[in-house]
């Protein structure tokens, strides 16, 4: 396999996984909020600053941001309490239930869907099972893997 070909099967693969952890309701998420939330997930306990320094986006971007998933109930602040002025973002409880949810979905049937044969579409699963155990660092997860976040359904 040359580069090309595998950096097309990696933006094909991500595809796939973004539609398995996405649904319609986080289409009233922007990329941007996406990543935040993502950011946050990855990083309880954030401030704004830790949060624009690893997205790399505007500060003014980052608290509209945080400030319109909070508003939804997708991110929970606190008080630093080494800083009053600081404030603590984790995900909600809210998030973390939908995104645990969505992303313990089987893969099986969105396979089906973008390999017409039922068998190829299983031998694909199988195959991207040996991949992940082969190319993932540390043990096959036995609970949930990190997922990109998405917003819950009514918000």
């Amino acid at each position: 396999m040359d580069g090309v070909r595998l950096l097309r099967l990696g933006k094909r693969l991500t595809e796939l996984g973004r539609a398995m952890v996405t649904d319609h309701a986080s289409a009233a998420l922007t990329p941007g909020e996406i990543a935040v939330i993502s950011d946050v997930y990855q990083h309880p306990g954030s401030s704004v600053q830790d949060i624009r320094v690893r997205t790399g986006f505007a500060q003014s971007h980052v608290s509209t941001s945080v400030a319109r998933l909070r508003e939804r109930g997708l991110l929970d602040a606190a008080p630093d309490p080494a800083d009053g002025r600081r404030t603590l973002l984790s995900v909600s409880a809210l998030a973390r239930g939908y995104i645990r949810a969505r992303v313990a979905r089987p893969a099986e049937p969105l396979l089906a869907q973008a390999v017409a044969d039922p068998a190829q579409a299983r031998r694909a699963a199988e195959l991207l099972d040996e991949l992940a155990t082969l190319l993932l660092p540390g043990p096959p997860p036995a609970a949930t893997p990190e997922p990109t976040p998405v917003e819950p359904p009514g918000a």
